[in-house]
């Protein structure tokens, strides 16, 4: 590894107070194994004049140590539009760190890994996009932001779990069609009583949950509170108790406090909220994202040092990828 941008012996203590807000979720024998990145990390965003956009999915080492921003998908694009910085890191998936490019132009953003992709991202191609066009003419089309710049180019507008709701009533049409993800569209469609032409997309995470697994667990924690992301199954969500974004999920246990809960999503989204609230019992029947955990430590500090991994849209396709994106932000 190359030499850490102006790291000084004595600059080597920003780990040391960052390990109490972890501590619940990382052993004590395994920090000093992370404090050392985090210490590079921490003065390579200075030098640079760099920030770090992490996704909730993250790990708490990343989401509670060197991140500046944190949030699900429509935070982040929010927030990196907010970003008074050169570089922008993005700890997350790349069409994440697309949708940052596309409302940062001028800037820097960079992916620590170019191979953290998306189940979603990838069932979708643009032609695919055109087709179904030409076989509902005139039927607008909302993109999920879990795709490629390249198929928000030939969406109308995009959409996030968050604002999806929000995003198709605003359009006041009776029919939309909506892409990648299939469950997030059918749970949508019975949400807002807008037709869904949907696409056969689904999240290699969400997927995996069942409506039988959500009563097994009621049976087995007695009082849980169940809150499931939307990309799940419809009868998945249909079984438990709240169903929302990572962002609604958050607020729901910030508001709620429920005394036993269980969070049908990412794993790391739970070690995250748990360190927020260590007084309430996490049950974590969770899948892993092994695009998000591509994402490290050891590869933000690399992608600072060597400014490496940049990600970069052909100006034909980030106008109107842009365009769908700044239209999913004006809807509040």
């Amino acid at each position: 590894m190359a030499p850490v941008v102006g790291l000084q012996r004595s600059e080597s203590l920003y780990a040391e107070g960052l390990y109490a807000k972890v501590r619940h979720a990382i052993p004590a024998i395994e920090w000093p194994v992370y404090a050392q990145d985090i210490d590079a990390i921490m003065t390579l965003k200075r030098t640079r004049n760099a920030v770090i956009l992490a996704h909730n999915y993250q790990t708490p080492e990343i989401f509670h140590c060197v991140a500046d921003l944190v949030g699900d998908s429509l935070a982040l694009a929010r927030e990196a539009m907010k970003v008074d910085a050169d570089v922008i890191v993005l700890a997350g998936v790349h069409f994440m760190a697309e949708t940052a490019k596309l409302l940062n132009p001028d800037k820097t953003v960079l992916i620590p890994d170019l191979g953290a992709g998306c189940s979603l991202a990838e069932s979708i191609r643009p032609e695919d996009v055109r087709l179904l066009r030409q076989a509902y003419p005139g039927v607008p089309v909302v993109t999920y932001v879990n795709t490629s710049a390249a198929v928000k180019a030939e969406s109308d507008i995009c959409c996030t779990s968050g604002n999806a709701r929000a995003v198709i009533e605003s359009l006041g049409v009776e029919q939309v069609i909506m892409l990648p993800d299939e469950y997030l569209a059918r749970n949508v469609a019975a949400d807002t009583g807008v037709k869904v032409i949907a696409w056969s997309g689904h999240c290699e995470v969400h997927e995996l949950f069942t409506a039988a697994e959500v009563r097994e667990l009621r049976e087995d924690y007695p009082g849980v509170v169940i809150l499931a992301h939307p990309e799940c199954p419809p009868e998945v969500v249909a079984e438990a108790d709240f169903a929302g974004s990572t962002a609604a999920m958050s607020a729901y246990v910030a508001h709620n406090r429920p005394s036993r809960v269980v969070l049908l999503t990412e794993c790391s989204m739970s070690d995250n909220v748990a360190i927020q609230y260590p007084e309430l019992e996490f049950v974590r029947p969770c899948n892993l994202c092994p695009h998000m955990k591509k994402i490290t430590l050891r590869n933000i500090r690399r992608a600072l040092e060597t400014m490496r991994n940049e990600v970069e849209i052909d100006p034909a396709v980030a106008a109107p990828a842009r365009r769908a994106v700044e239209r999913m932000l004006a809807v509040k």
